[in-house]
This record gives structure tokens, sequence and C-alpha cells, in this order.
């Protein structure tokens, strides 16, 4: 979905990480910076390197193995970090072997095609696509994945229903935009790649809510009835629906994982913060080919 007036990202990103207030009294060089934005800088800073060194001394977690540890070091494009060290104390391919559920969040023309509402954001020319496919795919062969949902996010939002927040941020996003009935809803449509993998019995609807897909859709039934446990997500954008919906997943007694590099923020910069911030508090962080790996570990685990 997208952040391109208003977004909440700095309301995200006021949230005080406990790290940071117990070690305060070591990082007061830090803090001393003249300017908000130095301080700002310089904090996340400390806390890339706290949590490198905390990870770099806990061991790596039960069922994710040499795929992640390499992985944690430098990360895919430099990007995944390395497992927050609650997340190191489970079997996460034990975990993703109980019932699941793939969501895919807002991967439609809008954002990928370069006619899109959002199309100057290039997503083709990134991450997200390919690595959504390759999760798809082992996704389908694996027996636990019960459900799959694509949900749409349209940036034209005049029908919904909007408080006078809603309605001036919704008209901000389209404003200059001169999008006819038929493109917009082309616009809204699932990118031509993703929709070659729907399968008779998937889901396919609009987020309806600001940011979360568990508000007034059929989400949450869907999920109850098939007695889903784990919520792996793919999508766009990372740091506002994605982080939104993994938030609302644990919330609602879920285990989500967050498929790295098949999520995008607008921005490319903003992406590693935003990882980081989702893997420390929210849900596991994982790239599509430790995916795939903890997948095929956990099918072997259940043969034997």
């Amino acid at each position: 979905m997208p952040p391109l007036q208003g977004t909440p990202g700095s309301v995200y990103l006021s949230w005080r990480d406990p790290v940071a207030a117990a070690l305060n009294q070591n990082n007061r060089a830090h803090m001393s910076e003249q300017s908000s934005d130095a301080k700002d800088l310089s904090r996340r800073r400390f806390l890339q390197n706290t949590a490198a060194g905390l990870a770099a001394a806990s061991a790596v977690g039960f069922g994710v193995g040499k795929a992640q540890a390499a992985e944690t070091s430098s990360g895919v494009n430099g990007r995944i970090p390395e497992l927050a060290p609650q997340w190191k104390k489970l079997d996460l391919a034990e975990i993703l072997s109980r019932p699941a559920a793939f969501v895919s969040i807002s991967q439609n023309n809008s954002l990928y095609e370069p006619w899109g509402a959002q199309g100057s954001e290039k997503h083709r020319e990134r991450t997200s696509l390919p690595a959504t496919i390759k999760v798809v795919k082992a996704a389908r062969e694996a027996k636990n994945f019960r459900s799959f949902s694509w949900i749409g996010y349209e940036v034209f939002r005049e029908s919904y229903p909007q408080s006078v927040f809603d309605k001036v941020q919704y008209e901000t996003w389209v404003e200059g935009l001169n999008f006819s009935p038929e493109k917009k809803r082309a616009d809204n449509e699932l990118v031509d790649e993703l929709k070659a993998l729907v399968q008779p019995g998937d889901l396919q609807f609009n987020e309806l809510a600001l940011q979360s897909s568990f508000i007034g859709t059929q989400l949450p039934l869907e999920l109850s009835r098939k007695r889903i446990e784990v919520v792996v997500l793919t999508g766009i954008h990372l740091d506002w629906c994605v982080e939104g919906n993994a938030r609302a997943a644990r919330d609602n007694g879920y285990l989500p994982f967050v498929i790295g590099d098949a999520c995008d923020c607008q921005k490319p910069e903003d992406e590693p913060a935003a990882l980081r911030r989702i893997n420390n508090f929210f849900a596991p962080v994982i790239s599509s080919d430790t995916f795939v790996s903890l997948l095929l570990k956990g099918t072997d685990s259940r043969k034997a």
C-alpha cells in the first residue's frame, strides 16, 4: 500500500527500544550530537551494532542452520537482518511445518507496472516479485499450507469507509492522477506473474482498513476455520501493510514470518531499518531461500 503522504513510518520509528534504554549509559557520546537528525542516526547506528553483537554472541537457532548463518553477516542484498536472539531459541523448521497460510499484500499492477499509480517506485526492478514466486511455489509443494490469500490495496478509495483523516489522506494519494474507471480497476489487479500462480480455492480480496487485513475482511474467518497457526507474509509496502499485518497476526495469536526479500518499502533505503524493527519485535525475518530450506527440513523431519 502507498506510503505517499502522511505515512505512519515516523510512528513506528518512535517505539522506544528497551536495549537502547538499558545501555543508554554507554552511549552518551552518540546521544550528545547537536541536531535531532544526528541523534536519530546515531541511535540507529548503535542499535544496529548492538543487535549484531548480541546475535553474534548467540548460537544459531534450531532449524535455521548454515543457510541463515551465511545470510546474517551481510544479508541478502545487504538487507536481511540476523535473527533476533528470541527467534534463535525456536525450531523454525518445525514451526513452519505447522498448519500455515500464505498471504500476499498489495502486489498489484499499481506498484509493478510503469503505468501504475505507484509505478515510479519501480518495484519490478527490485527483489519482491521473484522472491514471492519462489515462496509461493515452495508453499504449494508443502502439504501444510492450507490457505493462500492475495490481498489487494486500492489507492483509489473514493467509495471506502473513511474518517476525516482517511478522506484527506486518500485524496492526497491520487492528486494529479487522471485514471479512467477501467484503468483504476487494472491498477489494482494482481500483477501478471502472480496472477498465473492463483489456484481455485485461493482468496482474492482488498484490504479495507488503513493497514490491516484483519479488519473488515474474510481473512480472520479463513484462518480460524482452517486452524491456521503460521502466517507467511510477502508484499508491499514493508513498513506499512506488511508490518501492520505482522503486528496484527501476532496480536491475534498467530505466528507470522516476514520474507524479507519478498517485501519492499517505497524507498529501498528505508528497508534495513524496517526489517530490523520487525525482526526485533514482531516476527522472524528470513529470506526466500531460507524459507525454502526450512520447509524442506521440516518435511524431512516429518518423514523421519
